[in-house]
């Protein structure tokens, strides 16, 4: 932006990574949310831009949560990624796989409870264990910052207390991707509008279309790719103005 502004005041669109929030009602199909919600965190090892940094579970179905993606996580298979039968693969480079480390690192000392993982994977490789911690309250370092690796972050909240755990969604300087799993279309479409996301996926999760315009919010940048809207970023709109 500064580059942009310094030589000639370019036109830029920036995309700049989020810490997106995924909140998990008890009216979900839980199934369905164990599923999705492993995808939002784990796919592609965590190197995803709308990977969810933070998910918020309502407390009468956390537990259970909690207990059906561990059994899930322990089912993946760690390997090579060009191997069809792989869920999971290396890291991108060396100084990740450490900062991936020292993040989980910082999460226990600032007394998260993990559930597992958190380690280099002992084998060859850029390999870090898919991630679980629970009990991450708001004010810790890995309830605010991304990890841009496989570490599921699970906060609790108060049943029914929707108002609050949105506050507690929006109480981040990003604002790239957002998500809500709930039977309920009055709820969805409640918390839909709440949410300071450029993108918020309902009952699902990294599901995009060239059709759908993409782009962040606050701290996560601003422009759009993706969609008709994405075409204002390449266009310049002139004003004619003439009598006869």
């Amino acid at each position: 932006m500064k580059s942009c502004a310094l030589s000639n005041v370019k036109k830029v669109s920036l995309e700049l990574g989020g810490k997106s929030p995924l909140i998990i009602f008890a009216d979900c199909d839980l199934s369905k949310a164990v599923q999705m919600g492993m995808s939002s965190v784990f796919f592609n090892k965590g190197e995803n831009c709308i990977a969810a940094g933070r998910l918020f579970i309502e407390d009468s179905i956390h537990d259970q949560f909690v207990q059906k993606v561990v059994e899930e996580v322990k089912k993946m298979k760690i390997g090579n990624p060009l191997d069809r039968d792989t869920n999971h693969g290396p890291q991108n480079h060396q100084a990740h796989l450490r900062k991936l480390i020292e993040y989980c690192q910082r999460g226990v000392k600032e007394g998260a409870t993990l559930v597992c993982g958190g380690n280099q994977v002992p084998r060859p490789g850029f390999f870090f264990e898919p991630t679980v911690f629970t009990d991450v309250e708001d004010h810790m370092f890995i309830a605010k910052e991304e990890s841009f690796g496989p570490v599921m972050v699970i906060s609790r909240f108060a049943d029914g207390d929707m108002d609050t755990v949105l506050s507690r969604a929006n109480a981040t300087e990003f604002g790239l991707a957002s998500g809500v799993f709930t039977r309920d279309i009055g709820k969805a479409l409640y918390v839909s509008d709440k949410l300071e996301a450029g993108t918020v996926f309902i009952n699902t999760y990294n599901k995009t279309d060239v059709a759908a315009p993409f782009g962040g919010f606050k701290q996560s940048g601003f422009g759009k790719d993706l969609g008709e809207a994405a075409l204002n970023e390449y266009l310049r709109v002139k004003t004619v103005t003439f009598e006869y």
